[in-house]
């Protein structure tokens, strides 16, 4: 098996059938738009449904609530913990990237549950706690480390956005690292605020290019039609095209007459 299922059957279709497997993909977008879901998602079918054990690495986020968070989705983590399945671990970004005589200090939780995947929340953090200059490398170190662990890992990324701003993941010098760049954004359609999903890379794989708008709900992540007629939504402003607009002009002519 090549693929690693996200378990979101219309976001494995898009994606050719999964991730790739052992790949590092960043989980791009702003703060609320649905990073920490996906991940969560995708490690709790991941076991359910794949066998695929999984941990879930914070560098913010406290375990408890984590866990209730996740709960309003109904997914019982602490359960998938006491199973030997799941492992939530909440530390400090130089201690990961830190490797002393005994090795990484995710080495024995790896081991412990036979860990296929990892969701790390977030290299945003990690930026935060090495110089600048030497984050990149940092990052690298990181993330070659989880590929020679066998793992498929999801690493979310802090993108502020700004209305009518253009996304650029490359602008935070990453794109080169990872294998596939996931982009969630925040849209204005109608005076309604909708969330939009988008591939923007993907190593070793054909992948849908559409931009596809999703909810978030009680069931997790649930992907929608795309944003057909309309331009401009990775900028954020979203307007109709101009056939669109001639369109709804000459039924609107039609209708008067």
């Amino acid at each position: 098996m090549i693929r690693a299922k996200t378990g979101i059957p219309e976001f494995d279709e898009m994606l050719g059938g999964g991730l790739m497997r052992n790949d590092a993909i960043m989980v791009a977008g702003p703060a609320g738009s649905g990073k920490t879901t996906l991940g969560l998602e995708f490690l709790v079918n991941g076991i359910r449904e794949f066998g695929e054990n999984g941990i879930y690495l914070t560098f913010e986020e406290l375990p408890d609530q984590i866990c209730r968070d996740a709960a309003t989705m109904g997914w019982d983590l602490r359960k998938l913990e006491s199973e030997g399945k799941f492992r939530i671990i909440c530390t400090s970004p130089d201690l990961i990237t830190a490797a002393g005589k005994d090795g990484n200090i995710l080495d024995d939780y790896i081991r412990g549950i036979n860990a296929k995947r990892i969701v790390v929340d977030s290299l945003s953090h990690l930026e935060m706690f090495v110089d600048e200059r030497q984050f990149r490398s940092e990052a690298y170190r990181l993330i070659m480390y989880l590929k020679r662990k066998g793992l498929t890992s999801l690493l979310a990324w802090e993108a502020p956005q700004m209305m009518g701003q253009t996304f650029g993941v490359t602008d935070v010098g990453l794109s080169f690292l990872v294998d596939s760049v996931i982009m969630f954004r925040f849209v204005e359609i109608k005076s309604e605020m909708k969330r939009a999903l988008g591939i923007v890379k993907m190593r070793g794989s054909a992948h849908d290019k559409k931009l596809r708008e999703f909810t978030i709900s009680s069931n997790g992540i649930k992907l929608a039609s795309t944003f057909e007629g309309y331009e401009g939504v990775i900028s954020g402003s979203p307007h109709k095209a101009a056939d669109e607009k001639m369109l709804e002009m000459f039924q609107f002519a039609s209708k008067k007459r």
